[in-house]
């Protein structure tokens, strides 16, 4: 086994148990590319200011870049037996050039290269996730624009309501959606600060310039206090609040799809490549996917409490309880990645059964609230018609009739007010096209939100 590059303190090996224990190789080893790519910008910067001689950082240069295209290319292995993925990446530089690669490490510490690769990691992981949100805004957009004529029962207490359009309903997740995108950007602008050069915990003694790392690094600043600097670790409790949201919304949408495609609904059919079926029911074919999805949320709402329970109690600066900050984060990318990548196309593939979501619109008086404005717009306060409309449902629902029909001497029978032009109001087709109120169902509302929906995506296209 390779001698630790802390060795030197310390008489006796460290227990075996003890070093597994202390290890998290196993987990950060897939920052290697941000370790080396972060060791290149700090090499660059020590021989900027004449703290590195140049043969020195042309052959720490050549090392590392070897490293990076081994490792890339799987000649070249990580040790599981190293500590971490900064004293196997320094090891075998050290091992390649010799004393040079033991020069690399001055003027920065585990603390604070730490804290630049997780930064470094999870702003690439945040751009792929964002991407990755933008095809799920896109899949919903299409599906709303072939669906601004299906006419579906809006719910509440999940009671049939007010008719709407699916379109309408689909467009409310594309709001969330791009919600996300917006929490995850504004998430990187304060995650997006550079750590390295705060040391330990104090700063150096050398002259550094940590503005050229942040510049070479793609970083918008520095951070300013170096003992922030390596015990910060809000961007990533800010990063797992935003995933948690994400997963919050696809959770919700999730339970609609399951709900859609069961025989009760079967609002939309979704497509056989991403369902299960039963290992002793043939008829079944289960919602899977989105299931998984509802259920995988919880796992990334306990990767944030497990993070802020164990930065709660944390003195400063850095302590090795924050080692267990990226299994929790690393944990909550990868589950926020694979469900989206289900996700994107299962809506994609989805199928809307226009005519069961109308025949479901035509039961439950979903149209009452339109007869109730209906007398109010011939003079009638509105909880006096509001009593009045009552008084019809329970009538119908005495009689196993709809309001539709009703004859018209019967609705004379309570209000004078009513004409035959009521049949028209209280038309399905009429109840959502005169929602003309922005955000609202009717079509010029939906229109402008599709529109919407186009900009920004469009926006989102610019920026890539």
């Amino acid at each position: 086994m390779k001698e630790k590059l802390w060795a030197g303190r310390f008489s006796k090996a460290s227990n075996q148990i003890a070093d597994d224990f202390n290890s998290s190789i196993h987990v950060d080893s897939r920052m290697y590319r941000q370790d080396i790519t972060g060791s290149l910008a700090h090499a660059a910067m020590l021989t900027a200011q004449g703290i590195l001689a140049q043969q020195d950082y042309e052959q720490i240069v050549s090392g590392l870049e070897g490293i990076l295209q081994d490792l890339d290319s799987g000649v070249l292995t990580i040790d599981p037996q190293a500590e971490d993925i900064h004293m196997f990446v320094e090891a075998e530089l050290t091992q390649r050039i010799g004393d040079a690669g033991k020069r690399l490490h001055t003027a920065r510490s585990r603390n604070d290269q730490v804290a630049l690769d997780l930064r470094l990691y999870l702003r690439d992981a945040v751009r792929e996730i964002r991407i990755q949100l933008d095809h799920l805004i896109a899949a919903v957009l299409e599906q709303a624009k072939a669906n601004t004529d299906a006419i579906m029962p809006g719910y509440t207490h999940l009671q049939r309501a007010q008719p709407v359009t699916f379109a309408h309903h689909l467009l409310a997740y594309a709001m969330m959606f791009t919600r996300d995108v917006a929490r995850l950007s504004d998430a990187v602008k304060r995650m997006n600060l550079c750590p390295l050069g705060s040391c330990a915990l104090a700063g150096t003694t050398y002259d550094t310039d940590r503005m050229l790392t942040a510049k070479t690094l793609g970083f918008d600043g520095i951070t300013l206090n170096s003992i922030d600097g390596v015990s910060d670790r809000d961007f990533c409790v800010e990063l797992l609040s935003a995933m948690s949201v994400i997963m919050m919304h696809l959770s919700r949408f999730s339970e609609e799809i399951v709900l859609w495609s069961s025989w009760e609904f079967k609002f939309v059919e979704l497509d056989d490549s991403f369902t299960t079926g039963s290992s002793i029911m043939p008829q079944k074919k289960n919602p899977d996917m989105a299931e998984l999805v509802r259920g995988k949320t919880g796992r990334v709402y306990g990767d944030l409490m497990g993070t802020l329970t164990m930065l709660k109690g944390l003195p400063l600066a850095y302590n090795k309880d924050m080692q267990e900050d990226k299994e929790a984060i690393f944990d909550a990318v990868d589950t926020v990645h694979h469900c989206l990548e289900v996700f994107v196309p299962m809506v994609e593939s989805m199928t809307a059964l226009k005519d069961n979501m109308y025949a479901a619109a035509q039961k439950g008086f979903i149209n009452a609230t339109d007869l109730a404005d209906y007398l109010v717009k011939q003079g009638m306060p509105f909880r006096s018609a509001y009593k009045i409309v009552g008084q019809l449902v329970a009538k119908c629902i005495r009689e196993g009739r709809v309001l539709e029909d009703l004859p018209l001497e019967e609705y004379r029978a309570l209000s004078p007010l009513f004409g035959p032009e009521l049949y028209q109001t209280i038309d399905l087709h009429t109840c959502v096209e005169k929602r003309i109120s922005a955000g609202g169902t009717g079509m010029a509302s939906v229109q402008v939100q599709i529109d919407y929906i186009t900009h920004f995506l469009a926006q989102e296209e610019s920026k890539e």
